[in-house]
């Protein structure tokens, strides 16, 4: 009996980062389709509803063909109940680097896989403690701009790295996708790392 093709690969992301911590472990997508949906959270949603939901409705927003799975993912930043979604401005991620600044926070990702009629969601929570963070360090921080476009106003492989001195869990998934569950979550549907060289 002949073995199905894997399926052809669709990463509903925009996301540079996600597309090269997927190359990191030899994946390589057929097309990138990102999703649009709104990413407003519910009244008295917590963070972890929050971001699967997120993942799950980006999964939701796309049209497939019979032979392509759909990943996508949504990466947030709760300090406790609080969702630190895309900070609108400077005033708005000084504010969310304050509140993070000498204490825990966890960062979430949820990963949605659309195959078929099925779409397998996983959550994936990192907890990461940032420094004390003095003005002066803060203003530079924000005069560099690294916190536009970024989920609780910072990036770990960014320029905040430097107020990070301890994580537990995923750091991949801080950056936008947890390698080692991502990769089972494509192995169960049978998409696999090519060799170097594949164009597959």
């Amino acid at each position: 009996m002949t073995k199905a093709p894997a399926p052809r690969l669709i990463l509903g992301s925009a996301s540079p980062r996600r597309l090269e911590l997927l190359a990191q472990i030899g994946i390589a997508p057929q097309d990138l389709r990102p999703a649009d949906i709104d990413e407003t959270p519910r009244r008295a949603e917590t963070p972890r509803d929050y971001v699967r939901r997120m993942a799950a409705e980006k999964a939701a927003a796309l049209d497939l063909s019979p032979d392509e799975a759909l990943l996508t993912a949504d990466t947030t930043v709760a300090v406790g109940r609080r969702i630190l979604g895309k900070p609108a401005d400077r005033d708005e991620a000084a504010a969310f680097m304050r509140l993070m600044s000498g204490r825990r926070h966890v960062v979430l990702t949820a990963m949605a896989l659309r195959h078929g009629p099925r779409t397998a969601v996983r959550l994936v929570e990192t907890k990461v403690r940032m420094r004390s963070i003095d003005e002066p360090s803060l203003q530079r921080y924000l005069d560099i701009g690294d916190w536009q476009g970024k989920a609780g106003a910072y990036a770990i492989q960014g320029a905040a790295a430097a107020f990070i001195p301890w994580i537990e869990g995923s750091f991949s998934a801080v950056v936008g996708l947890p390698l080692s569950e991502t990769a089972a979550m494509l192995a169960a549907i049978g998409i696999h790392p090519a060799p170097k060289g594949d164009a597959r």
